[in-house]
């Protein structure tokens, strides 16, 4: 069992910057990716970015390429998601998932290859 626990969510005006965080426990995360998803209301659960967490290939959603940075620090089982230029778009619930299993690549955009969700943080963006 993996547990999954977000923070860092708010209220921004546009062009500002939040940085969320995912605080990863339970089983060793060694063979693991985790990735930040988002839904916002009446929309279907989208994928933001990912991170292998042994090697640190990173990957990511056109929409949010070039503001958004994921990263982790090993020692305190930790993914960020850095937000930056934030647009009224962006605005979601904001979720951390991750995969114990090996996955491709290709695969780490798609919600269902993930075993285990937190209980997500919001952001809004106001214009």
């Amino acid at each position: 069992q993996v547990q999954l626990v977000e923070s860092g969510g708010g209220l921004v005006h546009a062009g500002g910057s939040l940085r969320l965080s995912c605080v990863a426990s339970g089983r060793t995360l060694c063979s693991i990716a985790i990735a930040w998803f988002r839904q916002a209301p009446g929309e279907a659960r989208e994928f933001v970015a990912a991170i292998r967490w042994m090697t640190i290939n990173t990957y990511y959603a056109d929409a949010v390429k070039g503001r958004f940075n994921i990263s982790r620090d090993r020692g305190a089982n930790t993914v960020y998601l850095q937000m930056n230029s934030l647009e009224p778009e962006d605005t979601a619930v904001y979720y951390c998932a991750a995969v114990l299993r090996p996955t491709l690549a290709g695969l780490l955009n798609v919600a269902g290859s993930y075993d285990y969700w937190g209980q997500g943080t919001q952001v809004t963006v106001s214009s």
